[in-house]
């Protein structure tokens, strides 16, 4: 058999682009580095001298930035696709992605973290999907909405947290006279830039029996007990079986830890800043593989220590007001608002918070994170900037 010789590439048709550049330590520029130069375009190689300040800086450069959406915004316009958008296929899920601006349109929120407002007018139906990206919905305001997923109808109120493991049938329905919307945090981006992602579609209606509306999913009877685990547990698969955490309980863990701070005893993250992780009642592990959740609550004038990390985070203000500060930037949040703390960037947060805006007299931050990624990699870091 005999094989024709490859095509060559001349330097303009190479997508690689070489710059011989003077300076200490680099090699002199020469004709002959030029053409050496020419010659690694040809062949799509790339020397290591010419690339290591981009690929191995001294420290994280993210190419996300810190960023700030507004929540009346968002619903203004989420309520506006309502009436001008399917919520069925075409349309799926009616789902508006925030997009970092430093990313290039892409509707990432952080280079790992896909970040969406999602609305679904009264009397409708999301249809059915599944998808191997692991994804959690929150409840900043409303009810009246119910995710069903495997077949197990769940409630959705203001506070709740609802993870949901990848390759999980799921479909929505609202059984309120008044449109709801929510946050739908996924790995989406990781999944995406590690080219790991299924989809699949599934039927287009949901039936009667998960039409119903309990007041609790089967999921939260069976796992929903503090402490207690069923002795009928099914074999462990990724992502956490409790399919709801209430904001009930979240409020009531967060007050406590304040409580026992003022008694003089130990137990909150920070002088006024009490801060509670959502778990896998297997194992106490994360709620789902790839993503991390937490809430945060910091009292009227307390301020947090800037905390660098690596990985990204994405925060909603779930009540309260204050001002954060990301990097060099710093906003005034409220109720709703939603902002991207990019990996290594230095965050704090000061609240501000009072009576008129804030139900618990606090500063109160929902957070999710691509965490458990980096510690399973071994490349997590924390530091406190002091």
């Amino acid at each position: 058999m005999t094989t024709s010789p490859l095509p060559q590439r001349s330097a303009t048709d190479s997508p690689v682009r070489l710059q011989a550049l003077p300076g200490e330590g680099r090699p002199r520029v020469t004709p002959a580095l030029e053409a050496l130069y020419r010659s690694f375009e040809q062949e799509l190689l790339v020397p290591l001298w010419t690339e290591i300040g981009d690929l191995m800086p001294a420290h994280p450069r993210s190419h996300a930035v810190p960023h700030v959406w507004r929540w009346e915004r968002l619903r203004e316009l989420a309520a506006e696709a309502g009436d001008l958008v399917p919520v069925g296929r075409g349309g799926e899920r009616r789902a508006i992605a925030l997009a970092n601006p430093a990313l290039g349109g892409r509707p990432f929120a952080t280079p790992t973290l896909w970040a969406a407002i999602q609305y679904l007018m009264p009397g409708e139906d999301a249809p059915e999907h599944r998808h191997t990206q692991h994804a959690f919905r929150f409840v900043v305001e409303g009810s009246g909405v119910w995710t069903v997923v495997g077949g197990d109808p769940v409630p959705m109120n203001r506070g709740d947290f609802l993870p949901q493991a990848g390759w999980n049938w799921h479909a929505h329905h609202n059984a309120a006279s008044e449109p709801m919307a929510w946050i739908d945090g996924l790995d989406i981006p990781f999944q995406y830039v590690t080219e790991a992602q299924f989809f699949e579609f599934g039927r287009d209606g949901i039936s009667d029996a998960e039409r119903t509306t309990p007041e609790r999913s089967r999921s939260e009877r069976l796992w929903g007990h503090p402490g207690l685990r069923p002795l009928s547990a099914a074999p462990v698969t990724p992502g956490s079986p409790l399919l709801s955490y209430k904001w009930e309980y979240t409020n009531a863990a967060l007050a406590d830890q304040l409580l026992l701070e003022r008694e003089g005893f130990g137990g909150v993250a920070g002088p006024g800043h009490a801060a509670v992780r959502y778990t896998d009642p297997h194992d106490g592990s994360d709620v789902l593989p790839t993503l991390r959740a937490e809430f945060h609550r910091v009292v009227r004038g307390a301020e947090t220590a800037p905390v660098r990390e690596t990985g990204s985070s994405v925060y909603q203000v779930f009540d309260g007001s204050g001002v954060v500060t990301v990097g060099d930037r710093s906003w005034t949040v409220t109720r709703g608002d939603l902002f991207a703390v990019p990996s290594w960037e230095p965050f704090s947060a000061r609240s501000e918070a009072g009576t008129t805006d804030s139900d618990e007299g606090g500063l109160d931050l929902f957070r999710f994170s691509d965490a458990p990624v980096f510690e399973a990699l071994k490349l997590n870091r924390t530091q406190k900037d002091v």
